[in-house]
């Protein structure tokens, strides 16, 4: 590992840039829309969740060049962005974000949904009866018991940014120190003469970091779990 070049220590800090961007950028959205289906009752929902999970089953490259369609320069929302805020994400470690924050989206909603479904319902309806709204029996009842899920959704979120690659390189390309993320890197290398060694070094790195998450998120999802059931 101490042999990687700069090129490739660039690339592994913006991919954990990306990734902890991604995720904590997407977290509220999922939780609410987590939560919605969940314990929402209206019409549209199956479609909503099917919405929710399509980048799992399209091919990535065709979810980044929609991104791109609807982002990029010339796209409706990529246009206002730059036109109105001067937020440019076509090509940029930003649109590498939303990339990586659409792909993992799917795997956070569903480990949270997952969550908040286990919860007991009487709970909810106890704290309703109580005089807390909607609102306050979420915060103080719900996002609590629902804890363990939510750091799983986010490690899941965040293991699956730092891998990801088709629909990122399809949005914002292969650009060195602003969207090389690892994956970029490594694919870059093996296209590259006598970069087998650089590939296999990027490769352990990033099984390394990803293993490191996974580990770390089964022990807080323990504790989390731990103190929610002492809580009872």
């Amino acid at each position: 590992m101490m042999d990687l070049s700069d090129e490739a220590w660039t690339a592994i800090v913006l991919s954990l840039k990306i990734a902890a961007v991604a995720t904590l950028a997407s977290l509220p959205v999922g939780i609410l829309v987590a939560h919605l289906l969940a314990r929402g009752r209206f019409r549209g929902k199956t479609l909503l969740d099917g919405i929710v999970h399509l980048p799992l089953v399209l091919p990535p490259v065709v979810t980044g060049y929609v991104l791109l369609l609807l982002f990029g320069r010339r796209g409706p929302i990529g246009a206002f962005l730059a036109d109105t805020f001067g937020i440019v994400l076509s090509f940029r470690w930003t649109g590498a974000a939303l990339a990586c924050a659409v792909m993992g989206f799917p795997l956070m909603v569903r480990a949270i949904r997952l969550s908040i479904e286990a919860v007991d319902q009487r709970l909810e309806q106890a704290a309703s009866t109580l005089g807390a709204g909607p609102v306050a029996t979420f915060l103080l009842v719900t996002l609590p018991l629902a804890l363990p899920g939510v750091l799983v959704g986010s490690v899941l979120a965040f293991a699956k940014a730092l891998g990801e690659f088709g629909a990122t390189i399809t949005f914002v390309s292969n650009i060195p120190g602003e969207t090389r993320t690892i994956s970029a890197a490594i694919y870059t290398a093996t296209q590259t003469p006598d970069g087998d060694a650089e590939a296999l070094r990027l490769t352990v790195v990033s099984v390394v970091i990803a293993l490191t998450a996974l580990v770390v998120s089964e022990l807080l999802t323990r504790r989390a779990g731990a103190a929610t059931r002492a809580g009872r």
